[in-house]
């Protein structure tokens, strides 16, 4: 392991922004924990439903403000994105061939999962399961999708929104909730928030790329003032104060984004720019970066496949018969809780199963036995010898390099890496 740390560490470009990356698997880990923890699979008469353990306790509602991090990964990725499509123009590259080259690693991981699950879901029908089970199995796959269109539909308009400045999208936000809420207005209006709402963080990110948000000030201001909004909005606006959807919720924070929501993830991206002195710091240590390194490595393969997971688990728990608390019971009392935590890890060995079969999908085949991807100065990145399964290693077929080796010459940042 130690050899394997040296060689991420010297395959790694001198001028990489090591935070971005650490920001960005702190964002992916926040929504897969908040997923594992709120999220629970009820069985009621032969039916699976899902339940939520918000609804029976609202007091954990402080949960989704920690694992509720959306905005911050739409910051770093509108910083990476401002910043690539910068420097592609700089170089004489064209629109297509940068956005082509940032989308076709969301796509190739997507159309995994969907192949599977069309499967899955064929098989569990013909085998005479219900069609309400395979509607809330599909349905908790597949609603995470709609971050990752989104996130393709503000990659796709970089170009246009890049120097646009974050409070015209925050005011199409307030004007959208003031007619759906104060004024009646049609509830379909609120898909506008959609966009509108994401593109606050995504534009907060452009900023953060042309320098904009130097200086610790910035960052408290975003801090300081996006948490008293929420709070007043929460105390005071009627928003609901859990940042992820509640079942039986009349109003959800995040299901379309509302308001609070916005103003909530000004704090976090706050938040994420105080880190950024004392992340540096942590990733100057070649085996805290080597972790960070291997989770960005596999952040899309870990985002689509968590979910299937932690019902991969549920089901066998249900098959046994028996009554496991935390696992398939209802989500309705602080012992669930205390239960759900001992599963955690459980869901994480069947996740690391997930990551074996399905990671190559997310970085393509490797280009040849016996080395990883290679830097574009010509020199291959060998992998550690006798140490299977781990990225950059010999004998695992289709396991590339690790970020920062695949494609990016010594001296860039980010480019390719969604």
């Amino acid at each position: 392991m130690r050899e394997l740390v040296r060689r991420i560490e010297s395959a790694t470009p001198p001028g990489r922004d090591r935070t971005v990356d650490a920001l960005r698997a702190l964002a992916i880990l926040g929504v897969v924990l908040g997923h594992w923890l709120v999220t629970a699979l009820v069985a009621d008469s032969g039916t699976v439903q899902g339940a939520s353990p918000l609804q029976y306790l609202p007091r954990l509602a402080p949960v989704s403000w920690l694992f509720q991090t959306l905005a911050v990964f739409f910051l770093v990725g509108g910083r990476v994105g401002a910043a690539s499509y910068a420097k592609g123009r700089a170089r004489g590259n064209g629109y297509r061939q940068w956005l082509g080259a940032r989308l076709v690693r969301l796509g190739r991981p997507v159309s995994a999962l969907l192949v599977v699950w069309a499967v899955a879901a064929a098989v569990m029908l013909v085998a005479g399961v219900g069609a309400p089970t395979v509607h809330t199995l599909l349905k908790l796959v597949l609603s995470p999708l709609w971050f990752l269109l989104v996130f393709a539909g503000l990659t796709a308009a970089t170009p246009l929104v890049a120097r646009l400045h974050p409070l015209w999208p925050v005011a199409v936000v307030l004007h959208v909730d003031l007619i759906r809420y104060g004024l009646g207005g049609p509830s379909w209006l609120g898909w506008v928030n959609v966009v509108a709402g994401w593109l606050v963080p995504y534009c907060l990110g452009a900023s953060w790329a042309r320098g904009a948000l130097r200086g610790r000030g910035a960052a408290w201001t975003l801090l300081a003032g996006g948490a008293a909004a929420t709070a007043g909005l929460v105390l005071w606006g009627g928003y609901p104060a859990s940042m992820v959807g509640v079942p039986g919720s009349r109003i959800s924070n995040l299901d379309p984004p509302t308001l609070a929501a916005v103003t909530f993830g000004l704090a976090q991206c706050g938040a994420a720019l105080l880190l950024l002195g004392p992340l540096r710091r942590a990733l100057a240590r070649p085996a805290a970066w080597a972790a960070v390194a291997l989770v960005n490595l596999s952040a899309m393969t870990v985002f689509l496949w968590h979910q299937t997971a932690m019902m991969a688990v549920t089901a066998v728990g249900m098959l046994t018969g028996r009554v496991l608390p935390g696992l398939h019971t209802v989500p309705d009392a602080w012992g669930w809780v205390l239960a759900r935590l001992v599963w955690l890890p459980v869901f994480a060995a069947a996740l690391l199963v997930c990551w074996a079969a399905f990671h190559t999908y997310e970085q393509g085949q490797r280009r040849g036995r016996g080395h990883s991807s290679v830097v574009r100065t010509g020199a291959p990145v060998t992998g550690v010898p006798g140490v299977p399964g781990v990225p950059g290693v010999p004998g695992v077929p289709g396991v590339p390099g690790v970020p920062g080796v695949r494609g990016v010459p010594r001296g860039e940042t980010h480019h390719g890496h969604a």
